[in-house]
């Protein structure tokens, strides 16, 4: 299979695809992307996870760099995406690599390339990278240097990434304010990255943090992939829900991800969170700026924007689409429908750690639960409710793409279709502002229905009928 990068980065099943050879192909054609700009003298930072032999992966990938004369820093833990990409920047190297599957299952491992902005790399970048690669697996030359010679040369350094990125998110949020709230926390990093992260943050006050699985585990037991949604959060829902703890966290393998749990033990939608935040920095925080938005994520971010006379783009699914548009408009906050989240004054990347704390501010500074809080947000944008469907299907998708695009529905679910827009997928933009959306996966058989409408009835009803269209 050509090695081919997503909406982030390159993933495949280990030993399958994800083989050292593949990596070092990644490798190779980075270093090659890197000299063709002229940037190969900034070096290049390289980060990893706690998946299977991913420290090991990260080093063949320093004998790249280093076999090409590229002075390479390489982490010496597994740490969080964010951080890598805050350190790239902060150091102002090249580009930087990370070996992460994020939220894959066990059996995957993956490649991010990260440019010198820290953020995921647009579609022409990761298009050259693509070609660079290819070359690469076409001539077979891949220069390499053994780890313990490029140390002995100062090709390669291992540093630590933690101090950097802690000191520059004390600088984002009022840690202090947190620490003395007195707040009870629970945290799940399953298994992941962003371990210890949120307790080291806020220890030495009347606040605590409880962690449900800090240490590594690259089989992840108990959840299906380490992504921070209710299916997967059985044991953090049932901890809070028991009484103890005022709201549970959780980030997801390399934690650019966070899944948000409300004091009574419920699992908060991704499209709830990010309206928090937004809300956070308009209402509370006093901040103004652009909003950024996939077009699977909230209207309610849209409600907002008109409330507090700030304009909202929205683009297609990923941050590649999205770092973009935050960076040329200095937007405020950046979100998207699987859960990350990106702030001003941070990288333009998904952090699940730094959006974690910003809900514990925003707890805090408003004296209210998270529950509460969500009232508030309903009192302001009025009633949203949402829900996904995720579809594997038998047969041609162009016969189904084909029976969506030609319906062109004057009403769906009693409410009149306002506009259809095509961009990525098809989203059907109802009266009041609601929504529903079909896109199809681009790595399998698998077709995504979305929904957010007035009431959990009218969800159903528009995922139904939007099934039905596709006849699936």
């Amino acid at each position: 299979m050509p090695i081919k990068f997503g909406t982030d980065g390159w993933r495949a099943v280990i030993a399958e695809d994800f083989t050292f050879a593949n990596v070092r192909l990644c490798a190779q054609g980075t270093a090659d992307l890197l000299k063709s700009q002229g940037d190969a003298s900034r070096g290049l930072v390289v980060g990893y996870d706690t998946r299977f032999a991913s420290e090991e992966f990260a080093a063949a990938v320093a004998e790249v760099a280093a076999g090409n004369g590229i002075k390479t820093l390489l982490t010496n833990r597994a740490a969080p995406t964010p951080v890598v990409s805050y350190n790239l920047v902060n150091r102002g190297a090249g580009a930087g690599a990370v070996i992460t599957a994020s939220h894959n299952p066990p059996q995957w491992n993956g490649f991010k390339f990260k440019p010198d902005h820290g953020g995921t790399a647009s579609p022409e970048v990761t298009a050259e990278l693509e070609k660079k690669i290819s070359s690469v697996e076409a001539s077979g030359s891949v220069n390499v240097l053994s780890l313990a010679k490029a140390e002995s040369k100062g090709l390669v350094e291992r540093f630590d990434p933690k101090p950097a990125y802690l000191g520059n998110i004390s600088q984002l949020v009022d840690l202090d304010a947190i620490r003395l709230a007195g707040l009870n926390v629970a945290v799940d990093s399953m298994y992941g990255a962003g371990a210890a992260y949120f307790a080291e943050l806020l220890e030495g006050g009347a606040t605590t943090v409880t962690e449900l699985h800090g240490e590594r585990n690259p089989a992840f037991p108990g959840m299906s992939q380490p992504e921070p949604l209710g299916h997967n959060l059985g044991e953090l829902m049932d901890r809070v829900a028991s009484g103890g703890h005022d709201v549970g966290l959780a980030t997801d393998g390399d934690a650019d991800r966070l899944g948000l749990v409300d004091e009574r033990g419920r699992f908060l939608t991704t499209l709830q969170t990010f309206a928090l935040l937004c809300m956070h920095q308009l209402e509370v925080l006093k901040r103004r700026g652009p909003l950024v938005r996939s077009i699977t994520m909230t209207s309610m971010v849209d409600r907002l924007g008109e409330l507090y006379g700030v304009p909202v783009f929205d683009t297609p699914v990923g941050f590649k689409y999205l770092g973009p548009i935050m960076m040329r408009e200095d937007a405020l906050v950046a979100g998207e429908e699987s859960g990350g989240y990106a702030f001003r004054g941070n990288i333009p990347e998904r952090d699940g750690i730094l959006s974690g704390l910003l809900l514990l501010e925003m707890m805090v500074k408003t004296g209210k639960t998270v529950s509460q809080l969500l009232q508030m947000l309903a009192d302001k944008v009025g009633p949203h409710h949402y829900d996904r469907l995720d579809l594997h299907f038998e047969g041609n998708r162009q016969e189904i793409e084909d029976r969506v695009k030609s319906a062109q529905p004057e009403t769906l679910a009693g409410r009149r279709v306002e506009d259809i827009d095509t961009r990525d997928g098809y989203r059907f933009v109802l009266d009041s502002g609601y929504w529903t959306l079909v896109r199809f996966s681009g790595t399998e058989p698998l077709i995504r229905i979305y929904a957010e409408a007035e009431s959990p009835q009218e969800v159903e009803s528009l995922l139904a009928e939007v099934r039905s269209i596709a006849g699936v």
